[in-house]
């Protein structure tokens, strides 16, 4: 089996935590660069990858002949630029989300993949879970009925001004930060997309840190309706039920950060308060994520979140902002 040699186009706190561990363990994958202009921040990822080399630029990583694939996990408002010039350089590419700030900016990297023929994909690591693989099957397979409604939360605190995820001009807010779990989880798991849709958001400093978002979708199983609230300013919490006919499904605990914000585990609830609880103590859904990208790469197996996938979900991001009504609490 080719191993598929990795570099990191900048070196995150989430790169270092996350991302850079798993391209380490994954099957088939290696580390071999990161570009940062500080080697005490490549020295930290040497630490459990040693042969990673310091590339110095993120132009001297993109223009290394050893290096197969790069993975992006810049601030938000640098990914279109970054995943281009990759793919541009002849690298296969990975970045993290959102991929971008606006649904049509995502055209750019579907043309450009296109024309390359690499595989560039955004990191959204939850559909290579088997959690939320067991989630879409069962809704397709009838065990709750017909699905009537899903209800989707994300939350955690964090008021560092400086944070990028506080800061307009990084692309910023809560709905481009973990929106892209509560609406992309549903539209996996289901197929829907949205027809009606209103917002209500709370903005401090320029940047939505709050948001609570209500839609009709329409997708392959009918029409059901659809709620979600995210939040960078209130106690962790990650929840999302399906709510059928004759039963539900719901992920509680983990089905975001699966082990590592809580277990991984998913119910079905069916007649007479009937429950089945499936847990994945041991899965690692950055490695996996690594590992079916490497098999994209290697083999051209397709990959379980597209460009297209992403645009979607940003179509809809893009859609609450407009529609946003600010609220005050």
């Amino acid at each position: 089996m080719k191993t598929v040699k990795w570099g990191i186009l900048g070196a995150s706190n989430f790169a270092l935590n996350r991302m850079g561990p798993a391209i380490h363990a994954a099957h088939g994958a290696e580390l071999v660069a990161v570009a940062s202009s500080s080697a005490e921040k490549v020295a930290e990822f040497q630490a459990f990858a040693p042969a990673a080399r310091h590339a110095k630029t993120y132009e001297a990583l993109l223009s290394d002949p050893g290096i197969d694939a790069v993975y992006v996990p810049l601030p938000n408002h640098l990914h279109v630029e970054w995943t281009l010039k990759a793919l541009e350089a002849g690298k296969h590419v990975l970045t993290e989300k959102p991929i971008a700030l606006h649904a049509p900016e995502i055209d750019a990297l579907i043309a450009a993949r296109d024309r390359s023929g690499l595989v560039a994909a955004e990191a959204y690591m939850i559909v290579h879970h088997p959690q939320w693989q067991r989630a879409r099957e069962w809704i397709a397979a009838g065990e709750i009925g017909t699905l009537r409604h899903v209800d989707a939360q994300f939350s955690f605190y964090l008021d560092d001004s400086g944070n990028i995820r506080n800061r307009p001009e990084t692309g910023g807010g809560s709905l481009r930060d973990i929106g892209v779990y509560t609406f992309g989880a549903a539209r996996f798991a289901t197929g829907a997309e949205p027809v009606e849709l209103s917002s209500r958001v709370i903005r401090e400093k320029g940047v939505e840190i709050w948001a609570q978002v209500a839609a009709t979708m329409q997708g392959p199983l009918g029409r059901y309706t659809y709620n979600s609230m995210t939040t960078m300013r209130a106690y962790n919490r990650q929840v999302v039920t399906f709510q059928g006919t004759t039963g539900m499904i719901r992920l509680e605990g983990g089905p975001f950060n699966a082990n590592v914000h809580d277990m991984a585990e998913i119910e079905l609830h069916k007649g007479m308060n009937r429950t089945l609880i499936e847990r994945f103590p041991t899965v690692n859904q950055y490695q996996v994520q690594v590992e079916a990208f490497g098999r994209s790469v290697r083999e051209g197996v397709p990959f379980a979140w597209t460009l297209e996938n992403a645009k979607g979900t940003q179509a809809m991001i893009d859609w609450a902002y407009r529609e946003a009504v600010d609220v005050t609490i």
